[in-house]
């Protein structure tokens, strides 16, 4: 069932939205799916653009991170707090289907994190981000981590109020996914090619992955990284810094 429309996946396929595609529950014809996912859609940034405020007028830098699972995206995340932390307010929003694995190894950095398990959701949603401000302690002018659920669909349809999504891919996967998955690269302002440090023992073409990517969005920026190892941390780092914006008077 998913959890986007609420239909089950008995029937002819379909590809209502961008980033959003399945198939239909039966007696609900695609007029009335366009609706319900409309009106799903506009509720949903309606709260990303209060989300959006909120972190403005705290000169807070938001990110959400997508990728699919097993990308590394958890490793770069801690490998980032731990070079970080003391120089900036940091806090995560972990989002998962189930278990707090991930928001654990985020905590066992110093870095407050929250767990929302999604259940059967394949996806952050700006209401639920938004209901993780309120409890969740970030000082102002800090960078706030949104760890997406591991999923290059739904997650690319969803504004959750974050100034940059950030696409992390390893090339332990093919390096057509950009293709595979357009609508994801689309939204993305950077891709993180990860795990880079293992392309000695892979048939992994980087110039055709760079050349996907570029093909469905020709403004995005690309870098390389080990999150393991550390090479390519720096440039991140950097990135991080010259987006984040200046604290508010």
């Amino acid at each position: 069932m998913c959890t986007v429309c609420g239909c089950g996946t008995d029937s002819a396929e379909h590809s209502l939205i961008r980033g959003h595609s399945h198939s239909h529950a039966a007696g609900l014809n695609n007029a009335r799916m366009v609706q319900i996912e409309q009106d799903i859609l506009g509720k949903n940034n309606q709260y990303a653009a209060q989300n959006r405020q909120w972190l403005a007028e705290r000169g807070i830098l938001a990110l959400n991170l997508v990728s699919s699972p097993g990308s590394g995206k958890t490793t770069l995340l801690t490998e980032t707090l731990t070079r970080l932390q003391g120089n900036l307010p940091m806090a995560v929003i972990e989002g998962d289907q189930q278990t707090s694995n991930d928001a654990d190894r985020i905590r066992a950095t110093g870095v407050p994190a929250l767990q929302i398990n999604t259940g059967k959701g394949c996806h952050l949603d700006a209401h639920m981000v938004g209901q993780a401000l309120e409890s969740l302690p970030i000082a102002n002018g800090g960078i706030l981590f949104i760890e997406n659920v591991g999923n290059l669909v739904c997650p690319a349809a969803f504004d959750l109020g974050e100034a940059h999504k950030v696409v992390i891919l390893s090339v332990t996967e093919g390096e057509d996914k950009p293709i595979k998955y357009p609508d994801m690269f689309h939204a993305a302002d950077l891709m993180i090619l990860n795990k880079i440090d293992l392309l000695p023992y892979l048939k992994f073409d980087v110039a055709k992955c760079e050349e996907y990517a570029r093909r469905v969005n020709p403004t995005i920026q690309i870098l390389h990284v080990s999150a393991t190892s550390g090479v390519g941390i720096g440039g991140w780092l950097d990135w991080l810094i010259c987006v984040k914006p200046p604290v508010p008077a």
